[in-house]
């Protein structure tokens, strides 16, 4: 059997500077979304205090062998987030800790969004999650000369969280 000999296509060269023109515009620096337009909302109170909002979901895998490799299948998803708020009033949390101590395990709903005015064609992201738990409590902390703040760790069910809206192309 004679080997064959193919030549090989020469890939298209990526014009890196018509790229730049097509999408500069559309995709320049005050594009990028801004943080300080941030809301959010629990229990359908607005955070006015808020300092900052993160939330995320894990796939939690299992590893699968398959032959002499290690592959993995997603056998659960884990909510976790946290809220840092620059601490106003109480917000409530006296009578959630009330609540705990009696018993009752409190679920609350969530709606975070972000509406930079410069996102593409004024978009908007905007989630919502309902069963969401908190993970830990700060009671009181404090320091001279520093304004206080509280992170609150939160759980969630990814199950229970949507997307009402989404910065589209």
């Amino acid at each position: 059997m004679a080997e064959e000999y193919r030549e090989l296509t020469p890939m298209p060269r990526f014009d890196l500077q018509r790229f730049r023109d097509e999408e500069d515009i559309t995709y320049r620096g005050n594009r990028r979304w801004n943080g300080n337009w941030g809301r959010v909302w629990v229990n359908n109170d607005l955070l006015f205090e808020i300092q900052s909002f993160e939330c995320t979901v894990t796939l939690d895998r299992e590893d699968v062998i398959i032959g002499q490799s290690k592959d993995s299948k997603v056998v659960s998803m884990t909510g976790e987030g946290t809220i840092v708020i620059k601490k106003v009033f109480n917000r409530g949390f006296h009578t959630y800790m009330e609540n705990q101590k009696a018993g009752h395990d409190v679920r609350f709903s969530l709606v975070a969004a972000l509406s930079d005015p410069d996102m593409i064609n004024a978009q908007k992201e905007r989630i919502s999650i309902d069963n969401i738990w908190f993970n830990e409590l700060d009671i009181m902390h404090f320091a001279k000369g520093e304004v206080v703040e509280t992170e609150i760790p939160f759980g969630f069910t990814p199950e229970d969280l949507s997307y009402l809206e989404t910065v589209e192309r």
